[in-house]
């Protein structure tokens, strides 16, 4: 970076989650180029207190009473719209990055999305507040989309192929599912990620998401968008074109690289910290079809982004809901998909909601994951 040009101010939501640390992880690389002005996070406050004194943001959002520091409390909408600020970085999960999206677009900011539950259940909302460009994708499936398609006209894209690592069951006898302890599938076999997103790996729901996302970033339609199991998590998506040529993007299962992706575009940074590939520890790449049966949770995601409206923020909420059950041992494994199930079951879906319905389609769709929860238990 010239000496005359200005830092980049960030803004990040979720600092304290795997993104947000590792975010921070790639600042750190660029102190002249990167500067963070604001930080916002849960509840693990001691994270926070040492990510406060290391980074000395303007802007601190949290809960609870006050932290050591020189700052001001401000809420994540304001965090998003600050003047200063050039990019927000959404990586807080669930619900919450929704409103922080939908504040910082309107005001002009670039958003760097790391947050599933913002395009699944809002994507229509979303994009229709996005100008071209304004949207970063941040997950390493539509970053790897995003790189393939530069230069590329959007008319010749024949299909967009995602890939999925097949979390640690993809072996796994199917009678073993509802034996699965938390701890064994929190160890995803490539990625670091979080708690939510490690067991969504682990049932797939995160790639039917992750679907869903593709289709409102890129404006494709279901017909040309499949999932691929790909154990070895080298290639992170396909663009097939309509002359038959393919590009892929490859590149070490490090969420670091998609980040900086996003972060410096569209420049490409030089970065020594970052992984390279070992080619010669890989011997084969192999695609495989998802098994539907061993992973019910895709089917029920791809199902309810073709049905739209707000379907797909019911069955978000309803895994919410889910997966803290799972966590905290209240139902199996394999209870996740038919909660889920249930929930989704005779819901009137409205086809283009309001921000007001879609908030009481996730309310829905939580107080019918806890009924049947009750009825499992």
């Amino acid at each position: 970076m010239k000496n005359s040009e200005k830092p980049t101010n960030l803004a990040l939501l979720g600092s304290t989650g795997s993104i947000g640390q590792q975010a921070l992880e790639v600042v750190a690389s660029f102190p002249e180029r990167f500067r963070v002005l604001a930080l916002a996070a849960g509840r693990n406050r001691d994270l926070l207190a040492r990510q406060v004194a290391r980074w000395q943001p303007e802007m601190v959002s949290f809960e609870g009473p006050n932290l050591p520091g020189a700052f001001r409390r401000a809420s994540l909408e304001e965090m998003a719209t600050h003047p200063a600020v050039d990019l927000v970085i959404v990586a807080t999960s669930g619900k919450a990055g929704l409103s922080p999206t939908l504040a910082a677009l309107r005001a002009g900011k670039r958003v760097a999305l790391a947050n599933k539950e913002v395009l699944v259940v809002a994507g229509e909302i979303v994009m229709g507040e996005a100008r071209p460009g304004q949207l970063l994708p941040i997950d390493s499936e539509h970053s790897a989309i995003w790189q393939c398609l530069a230069g590329e006209e959007r008319e010749k894209i024949a299909r967009l192929v995602l890939t999925a690592s097949g979390g640690p069951f993809l072996r796994l006898p199917l009678e073993e599912l509802g034996r699965i302890t938390p701890e064994e599938a929190l160890a995803h076999p490539t990625w670091r990620m979080g708690k939510k997103v490690s067991i969504d790996a682990a049932t797939l729901m995160n790639k039917g998401f992750e679907a869903i996302e593709a289709h409102w970033l890129f404006g494709i339609p279901y017909e040309k968008l499949k999932v691929l199991v790909h154990p070895q998590s080298l290639v992170h998506s396909l663009v097939e074109f309509v002359d038959g040529s393919v590009k892929a993007q490859i590149g070490p299962a490090d969420m670091r690289l998609p980040i900086q992706y996003a972060l410096a575009y569209p420049e490409r940074l030089e970065n020594h910290h970052l992984p390279r590939l070992d080619w010669k520890r890989f011997s084969s790449l192999t695609f495989e079809p998802p098994d539907f049966e061993r992973f019910p949770c895709l089917k029920l995601a791809l199902e309810a982004g073709r049905e739209g409206g707000t379907l797909p923020a019911v069955l978000s909420a309803a895994d919410e809901v889910a997966v803290e059950l799972f966590l905290s041992r209240r139902i199996s494994f394999a209870a996740i998909p038919r909660l889920a199930e249930k929930a989704m079951e005779g819901h009137r879906h409205i086809p283009h909601p309001s921000l007001e319905q879609i908030l009481e389609a996730d309310r829905s769709g939580r107080e019918k994951a806890l009924e049947a929860a009750s009825c499992t238990s």
